[in-house]
């Protein structure tokens, strides 16, 4: 008998291979589950994350779901005893009782990441590994002119890096791109959307960029949302900014009453 445990995880995505399982074991998810079973008597509790985020990405609010034994623990008792069996780097924060309808992956309505960038010629030791250092001066008024063009449902096929399968479908949803900061400090763009593709924030985070850097025309970026032609090769952008300046920052899920069984994007 169980019952489904809804966690919330924040990590510092530095020391390990993103939060997939890996082969050699050192992802954020084999970490937890390698805790669950050090509390269930070394029986594997498996994990379910609401998606993947790469190696080196970070997280303030990853969420995730595992069915536990019915009569264990409390949810406090097994947020206190997860962190008392995980590094330093990774925290379970909430831990809650969920219906059995939850699916931490295919429940949710969108997700909110934040990119930090330092803009400036010396980057603060404490940023390193936690933003990504941008020497070259910014131009935030075409920055912000560039966030609205992607603002909007857009086909982002050209914003997809190849996972080795083609997703059949790349439209996907964003309802805002704030830009917020200064030149020669930190710079933060918050996405917010339905869903995004594999790498998708941060291959639009670097076409961002080399757009407010002058390298680009709006033009440039526009073109990447046309559909491609019949026949004709789909145009990418390949200018992914660093996985380090990546938060996956909250997943948004349905309100109670709302239909959990929708199709939801990844």
């Amino acid at each position: 008998m169980t019952r489904r445990l809804k966690l919330t995880i924040s990590y510092d995505g530095r020391p390990f291979r993103g939060w997939q399982s890996q082969i050699g074991k050192d992802a954020v998810q084999d970490v937890l589950e390698a805790a669950f079973a050090r509390i269930n008597g070394g029986q594997r509790i498996p994990i379910q994350g609401s998606g993947r985020t790469d190696a080196g990405v970070h997280a303030l609010a990853q969420t995730a779901h595992a069915d536990v034994p019915r009569d264990r623990f409390a949810p406090r008792q097994w947020l206190a005893a997860l962190n008392a069996y995980l590094p330093p780097e990774i925290r379970v924060t909430r831990c809650q009782w969920a219906g059995p309808d939850f699916h931490a992956r295919f429940s949710p309505k969108g997700k909110r990441y934040v990119y930090r960038i330092w803009n400036g010629p010396v980057l603060p030791p404490l940023e390193a590994g936690r933003a990504w250092h941008v020497y070259h001066p910014l131009d935030l008024a075409r920055l912000r002119q560039a966030a609205a063009l992607l603002t909007g449902t857009h086909d982002f096929g050209g914003f997809a890096a190849n996972r080795g399968v083609p997703c059949p479908d790349t439209v996907r949803t964003i309802r805002r791109i704030d830009v917020k900061g200064r030149p020669g400090g930190l710079l933060t763009l918050t996405f917010e959307g339905d869903g995004f593709l594999y790498k998708m924030v941060r291959l639009l985070t670097g076409s961002l960029v080399r757009v407010a850097q002058g390298r680009a025309e709006l033009g440039w970026l526009a073109g990447l949302l046309e559909p491609p032609q019949p026949g004709a090769p789909r145009v990418k952008t390949s200018f992914a900014a660093p996985a380090e300046g990546l938060y996956l920052v909250r997943v948004f899920y349905p309100k109670a009453g709302e239909n959990l069984t929708a199709k939801r994007r990844k």
